[in-house]
């Protein structure tokens, strides 16, 4: 390292592949002694100033990114994280926002800082991950490359500890804790509601508590088991996206076909509910594929979009009024079978005032 270690700090923005990615980062930059500074979670604020930086028709996830950009700004930050996310496999694509990110930033977010900019493309010749890691620490001095793969490794190390967490029912606040905290702890889901829901969606939609307006609590509150895309394996993701009857092509559409075809299929989730950002085409295209499936299978779906204008109250009248109907349903297999007092299964979704309140 010819920089004093004083000198590697790096600031990474909460939004896009943040949510997918940070464990890894963490690991990654901790290792080679990177002081790493967040950006604040989403507040009605970070929408405000990354939509007043772009067109209306940009989708609210760049919005929320460009936000947490100014942020970092605002926080005395000179170095921030924007990779480039090309190619995430061979011929397996991101979508051309995700693609052009540091060229959006560089374009239409003023201010004294550096965009520290690697490029990740597998579907070009020497374009892997070590050529990225070693772009994304260049700018800082360091070019040991057997430093590289060591942080290389301990950013794996972060990542899988994060996923076998997640996979084991974990809440995806509570493994991102524990993972950087050095710690695997498992624990047994409660799965104290009767009704299972599938969520399906991309990280950086669901696991923004102001983007989502919180809806995992919200469906908690209803006595909810919510499932996604992050507790499934890459064999099981596979099998859905093959399911669905699409070809793998775009990295975040997969996302969603996959999770969406294996939850179709299992037979202990009663409902899908997927959640899309108001400006993206790719999603509202394959959400019509989800849709189709999930008729054909019987499987009852709510599709959500949200905006920075997206009212909280429709939003949780909808979720209500789908979750009163998977009760219902489920109720009505339930008493055709057995005797039960009707008492137990009354659905809790008067969440409308207190969600307002909050």
């Amino acid at each position: 390292m010819s920089k004093d270690i004083q000198e590697l700090v790096i600031g990474i923005p909460r939004g896009m592949s943040y949510y997918g990615n940070y464990p890894f980062w963490y690991g990654f930059f901790s290792s080679l002694g990177f002081k790493i500074i967040l950006s604040d979670p989403t507040t009605k604020q970070t929408m405000s100033d990354g939509s007043a930086l772009v067109i209306t028709e940009t989708c609210l996830p760049i919005k929320i990114y460009l936000g947490h950009i100014i942020n970092l700004i605002n926080k005395g930050v000179k170095n921030i994280f924007v990779p480039s996310l090309q190619s995430i496999a061979p011929k397996i694509y991101n979508c051309s926002k995700i693609r052009g990110l540091p060229d959006l930033v560089r374009n239409v977010v003023k201010g004294d800082f550096n965009i520290i900019e690697p490029t990740l493309d597998k579907s070009v010749k020497n374009q892997g991950l070590y050529t990225f890691l070693k772009e994304a620490v260049l700018p800082f001095g360091i070019t040991n490359f057997d430093e590289i793969k060591k942080a290389s490794k301990n950013g794996w190390r972060v990542y899988n500890n994060f996923l076998v967490m997640m996979r084991s029912g974990m809440s995806y606040k509570k493994a991102l804790k524990y993972a950087i905290e050095g710690k695997v702890l498992i624990e047994t889901p409660e799965n104290a509601g009767m009704i299972n829901v599938a969520l399906i969606s991309h990280g950086y939609n669901i696991y923004d508590e102001r983007a989502c307006m919180k809806i995992f609590d919200k469906l908690e509150h209803m006595g909810v088991n919510v499932y996604t895309a992050l507790q499934l394996t890459e064999e099981q993701m596979n099998e859905g996206i093959t399911s669905i009857g699409v070809h793998k092509y775009w990295a975040n559409s997969d996302e969603m076909a996959g999770a969406s075809g294996h939850y179709i299929k299992d037979n202990k989730i009663d409902g899908i509910i997927t959640l899309n950002a108001f400006g993206c085409g790719p999603d509202s295209l394959m959400i019509e594929s989800i849709t189709r499936k999930a008729k054909e299978a019987g499987k009852p779906i709510l599709s959500l979009t949200i905006d920075e204008h997206t009212g909280e109250a429709g939003f949780i009248t909808r979720l209500e009024a789908f979750i009163d109907m998977l009760f219902r349903k489920k109720r009505l297999k339930i008493v055709n079978h057995i005797d039960i007092n009707e008492e137990d299964f009354i659905p809790k979704t008067n969440v409308c005032e207190t969600a307002l309140k909050g």
